[in-house]
C-alpha cells in the first residue's frame, strides 16, 4: 500500500486482521483505516485470475512473440481456449 500511495495509484486491497488490530490497540495514534470498497476488489479478483489462467500458455507467459500482433493473437487465442474449457454456469436438464 505505502508503494502504491507514493505513486498515487488507488488501491482496493483489503486490510489483515492482526493490523487492523495493531491500529486499534494504538488508538489515536494508529491513524485512520485504508479505504476498502468490496466491489473493486470482486472485480480486482476475476482480472487476477483471468490473467493467472493465461499465464497457463507458455506463450503468453514468455511473450514468446515479439511483435504485438502476433502476441495480440496469441492472447487472443489462449482466451478462446480458456472460454471453450469453461464450466458452464447452469447444469444440464
Amino acid at each position: 500500500r505505502r508503494a502504491l500511495r507514493a505513486r498515487r495509484i488507488p488501491h482496493d486491497i483489503p486490510e489483515k486482521d492482526d493490523q487492523k488490530a495493531n491500529r486499534t490497540r494504538k488508538g489515536s495514534r494508529g491513524g485512520r483505516p485504508p479505504t476498502f470498497r468490496p466491489q473493486r476488489y470482486r472485480q480486482r479478483n476475476t482480472i487476477e485470475r483471468l490473467m493467472n489462467r493465461r499465464k497457463q500458455f507458455r506463450a503468453v507467459a514468455t511473450r514468446y512473440d515479439k511483435l504485438a500482433c502476433r502476441y495480440r493473437a496469441t492472447v487472443q487465442i489462449a482466451d478462446i481456449l480458456i472460454w471453450l474449457r469453461a464450466k458452464p454456469d447452469r447444469p444440464k436438464p
